[in-house]
């Protein structure tokens, strides 16, 4: 058989429809200036797909910064990778803000969190030691995971009790085989928006000797009195052991960093393949996260905006009736009931006939007769968006409830 009869024959869950969705619903093209308003297919849309959280993407600052950094170093500097010859005063001192903002000892940056992620759990675990695991972790975790050769028990989504049986399943293993116990979730789940229970996760310390890794995309610049995170937030920030940060969210940039003790940190700067054998990160990067920081820092109206907008938005679907699930953040899902069809059609109207864009998600990404509409809201929304958004939501609602969007197909998109 040759191996690339797959391409054909086995397209996979989501490839499966390329034919019928790429370019529209997959790999769409938003183009202008990064904002509330941008263009999609030659039309002007209310976008609520970027996680562009704090508005930082097009700050005069950020933009004037960039442009700066972008004419000094060029892209190219430094050259090599950072244990090689690709170290610079700019890259520690933005590794020392990021360890003062979330509270640490020491960060080290990482070229992309999605390699990032997996390179951490790489270093952290060998064969002797246990994972324990939310059964939502991004898949970067779960890839991470994958590459573990020793134990791993997962428990249902932010479950303390079956966790707890985990932990003592993983501490009788972990007993014999003479390892450690890594625990591994989430500060903000990125599809529901809501949070780890990490102050309670933190409190079974007392009961169980293991370590605790938090995933904090989505609540890094957003959650917490500074925007340290959710561990922030939940005021558990010493309890989290080691903590991941992503800039391709808030910080609205590319890279990722993960703080903790210093001896660690070090231990990961000289274990994690991912950076040992990558190129640092270019000059104009490292130089627009520094600018970025400052701004996550001395300017709180950036967070407060974002979370007016969030409130507005969130409190005004619930009075109309619409299920957010449990979110706590700003990550804000639209839960629906409808088949694959139902999902592409009412997202197709609200782009063509409302000029909303906004993720859909549906079967085979969450179970079958369920349709997810994901939002997130920006500091540079407004509350007039807020305001249209939810009178078009409230009619595409009566629309698929009076089976509208029931055509048994996919529009087809021209």
């Amino acid at each position: 058989m040759d191996i690339f009869n797959k391409a054909t024959s086995r397209l996979g869950p989501l490839g499966q429809y390329a034919s019928q969705v790429h370019g529209y619903f997959t790999f769409p093209k938003l183009q202008g200036e990064i904002s509330n308003r941008m263009i999609f297919r030659g039309k002007e849309k209310l976008v609520w797909s970027l996680n562009n959280y704090l508005g930082l993407a097009n700050h005069p600052e950020v933009r004037k910064v960039d442009a700066e950094a972008a004419e000094k170093y060029g892209m190219a500097l430094p050259m090599g990778a950072r244990m090689m010859s690709g170290q610079t005063d700019l890259h520690e001192q933005l590794e020392r803000e990021l360890a003062a903002y979330v509270g640490k000892e020491s960060a080290y940056l990482l070229n992309f969190g999605y390699q990032g992620m997996l390179s951490i759990i790489d270093a952290l675990l060998d064969r002797n030691d246990v994972v324990v695991y939310d059964s939502e972790a991004h898949a970067c975790i779960i890839d991470g995971l994958r590459m573990h050769m020793g134990k791993r028990f997962v428990y249902p989504h932010n479950d303390m009790e079956n966790m707890r049986k985990q932990l003592e399943r993983a501490t009788n293993i972990s007993e014999q085989t003479g390892g450690g116990i890594l625990v591994i979730t989430e500060g903000v789940f990125g599809m529901s928006g809501d949070l780890g229970k990490l102050d309670e996760i933190v409190a079974m310390k007392k009961d169980f000797n293991f370590r605790l890794l938090v995933d904090d995309a989505h609540g890094f610049g957003t959650m917490g009195v500074t925007g340290a995170g959710a561990a922030e937030h939940l005021g558990v920030q010493d309890g989290v052991d080691v903590f991941f940060g992503t800039f391709a969210k808030a910080v609205a940039s590319i890279g990722a960093f993960v703080a903790g003790p210093k001896e660690v940190i070090t231990y990961l700067m000289y274990n994690m393949r991912s950076q040992i054998y990558a190129k640092s990160l270019p000059m104009p990067l490292v130089v627009g996260a520094i600018k970025r920081l400052e701004l996550m820092r001395n300017k709180p109206e950036l967070r407060e905006k974002l979370w007016t907008i969030t409130n507005a938005l969130q409190n005004g679907l619930k009075a109309r009736g619409f299920n957010i699930g449990n979110t706590q953040s700003p990550v804000t899902p639209v839960v629906l009931s409808g088949d694959t069809s139902e999902g592409a059609n009412l997202t197709h109207d609200l782009r063509e006939n409302f000029n909303i864009f906004c993720s859909v998600v549906a079967y085979p990404v969450i179970p079958k007769g369920m349709i997810i509409l994901r939002l997130i809201p920006t500091a540079v929304h407004t509350l007039e968006d807020v305001a249209y958004t939810l009178d078009a939501f409230s009619k595409v609602k009566d629309k698929l409830d009076q089976g509208a969007y029931a055509t048994g197909k996919i529009v087809k998109v021209l």
